[in-house]
């Protein structure tokens, strides 16, 4: 497997991120920590969970595989914090220096190690000023408790201001940014992408299959009986468009020319898009895993993204991801 810099720290990570939102939840904790082991054991180095995937339980599984495997020091871990841990407690949330410190600690705890390698703000708020948001995070890494510290669905914009933020101020600056990005959402390539590559940030692509439309599970005019979208929320409709499929198609197509499975083809595309490091997927079974591990040695020619881009216009979304309902304080697993 061919390793990455995690923007510009030097850091080694794989090509694929394994995420780690289905632990503990849907998925068991010991499915969950078998598919743990075939990740490392196929060369993923890289997982990534949060404090608020099934209220804490992700983390604690993530913390027992690596106990179980032994693999923690070989392993780039990162973990999020914003979310709300506490229906009762209006503190439990958010991008305050007293929620940051307070959640460090108790991810420290489930994950049953003394150090976190990188540390994400889930999602930006207006609630609190980006300096007290920073200066938390630097005393964290200060104290040794975590190596590197970014964002997660920030506007290029809010990167931007927390890069000059902490020029301003000498503290530790954010190394990554964790988007939404797939072929139905390449709005990140306008500004985001630019600005990473500009000044060395890593991006990690979150929800690279578009909630699993990109697997090709669904069909055009079929009900659909299972899967994240099956029932009739307004937000699930918003995939199931004569445009989004006309993107599925012409995905299928390129997947079965170079016979391998639409998602793998999508996936592929993901992480060898200009400025991307490590696309997360999220799998929910092993043979999930088994079929995104199958992207890494696949090629994605200039003639293949010439054909998504006639259907998938760099740049634009056919469904946007950053319209949807995952802004401030909306995390409530």
């Amino acid at each position: 497997m061919e390793y990455r810099s995690l923007g510009r720290t030097g850091a080694k990570v794989s090509p694929l991120c394994l995420g780690c939102m289905m632990f503990g939840g849907k998925t068991d904790e010991v499915p969950s920590m078998d598919i743990i082991d075939r990740a490392i054991d196929a060369g993923i180095n890289f997982l990534d969970t949060a404090n608020v995937y099934s209220r804490g339980r992700s983390e604690e599984v993530v913390g027992k595989a690596l106990k179980r495997n032994g693999k923690r020091a070989q392993i780039v871990l990162a973990t999020k914090v914003h979310g709300t841990m506490a229906d009762d407690d209006p503190n439990a949330q958010g991008n305050n220096r007293r929620h940051i410190i307070e959640q460090c600690d108790a991810s420290l705890r489930r994950l049953q190690t003394d150090y976190i390698d990188l540390y994400q703000i889930h999602r930006p708020s207006s609630q609190e000023p980006m300096d007290e948001t920073l200066r938390a995070l630097d005393d964290l890494i200060r104290a040794g408790k975590v190596r590197y510290i970014g964002t997660s669905t920030y506007a290029a914009w809010q990167v931007l201001e927390s890069l000059w933020m902490s020029k301003e101020l000498g503290l530790n600056r954010m190394v990554c940014e964790q988007p939404p990005y797939h072929l139905l959402d390449r709005r990140i390539e306008r500004e985001l992408v630019p600005l990473a590559q500009t000044y060395g940030l890593a991006l990690l692509p979150w929800s690279p299959l578009a909630g699993g439309f990109l697997t090709g599970k669904y069909s055009r005019g079929e009900a659909r009986a299972e899967g994240r979208f099956k029932d009739d929320s307004e937000w699930n409709q918003k995939h199931f468009t004569d445009a989004a499929f006309d993107v599925l198609d012409v995905v299928q197509a390129i997947a079965q020319e170079k016979d391998c499975s639409a998602s793998q083809f999508a996936l592929a595309w993901c992480a060898q898009q200009p400025g991307i490091t490590s696309p997360i997927v999220g799998p929910r079974t092993m043979e999930q895993l088994e079929d995104n591990l199958c992207a890494v040695d696949m090629t994605v020619t200039d003639a293949d993204r010439k054909r998504i881009d006639e259907v998938a216009a760099p740049g634009r979304a056919t469904v946007p991801y950053y319209d949807a309902d995952f802004g401030p304080h909306q995390f409530r697993w």
